[in-house]
């Protein structure tokens, strides 16, 4: 499977999380939620990742998964030292940090990033941040099937 990975990239310089995944200042990304939701348990060492930023319509970027951990059920304090203990991967602003301040966490980390020739994306209703799909270009324009969710349920 393919990881399709949405980016913020709005607000401050700081935020701008595609920017800091080629920079190589960030080598792993974060999911959270109250519960279980993808890519949680879903995403394994050596799939490749697609990168987009959000609103952009291109996917301009890619790598390869090195490491997952997935969380469940955290504490507080739990969420908070996961979180510190990967600081110098996840290069996290303060808003970040309380952004992903969740008790259900997927963080995966990442290598080999590569800058590609810009695809462009087949957006189709309610898609999540995340999509697992089969090959990039199911989703790319001119090549895309209709997204049915099925690979992304638990």
């Amino acid at each position: 499977m393919v990881h399709l990975v949405y980016c913020d990239n709005a607000g401050k310089k700081g935020e701008k999380v595609l920017d800091k995944i080629l920079a190589k200042t960030k080598t792993m990304v974060v999911r959270g939620a109250a519960g279980r939701k993808i890519p949680h348990s879903r995403v394994f060492d050596g799939e490749r990742l697609y990168f987009m930023e959000k609103g952009s319509a291109l996917i301009t970027a890619t790598a390869i998964v090195k490491a997952v951990q997935n969380y469940v059920k955290l504490s507080d304090e739990e969420i908070t030292n996961i979180l510190a203990d990967n600081q110098s991967k996840l290069n996290l602003t303060d808003k970040q940090k309380v952004r992903w301040h969740k008790k259900c966490l997927c963080l995966v980390e990442f290598e080999n990033v590569e800058e590609i020739a810009p695809l462009a994306f087949e957006h189709q209703g309610n898609m999540d941040d995340w999509l697992i799909i089969e090959k990039i270009e199911d989703v790319v324009v001119g090549t895309s099937i209709p997204y049915d969710y099925k690979k992304s349920k638990f």
